[in-house]
């Protein structure tokens, strides 16, 4: 799975930026994975939809085959890391729940 550098680095500075203004901040104690979680899915869909939006001005022919493909590989590569952290979140869960009491 290769990740797009262009795309880890502008979800590195939107978590930053979300970090900054205190939006992720719970009581100024750290980040709020659960909200950083929720951000990164809420990205994923929309550029999904942005996808399907740059699909149908190319078949009606007023926009470039190029605007598709990077849509596309741009919802591709947002959802397949949301995909990874899901993985290791249930992974770390399981994990836990080997640990003896």
């Amino acid at each position: 799975m290769a990740i797009d550098p262009v795309s880890a680095a502008r979800a590195y500075q939107q978590a930053a930026q979300a970090m900054q203004s205190g939006g992720a901040a719970t009581g100024g104690e750290g980040v709020d994975f659960g909200g950083l979680v929720q951000e990164a899915i809420r990205q994923a869909g929309s550029s999904a939809t942005m996808a399907e939006q740059q699909s149908l001005a190319v078949a009606g022919g007023q926009a470039d085959i190029v605007n598709v493909v990077t849509a596309i590989a741009a919802a591709e590569t947002q959802l397949q890391t949301v995909i990874a952290v899901r993985d290791q979140v249930i992974s770390a869960y399981q994990e836990i729940l080997r640990m003896p009491i």
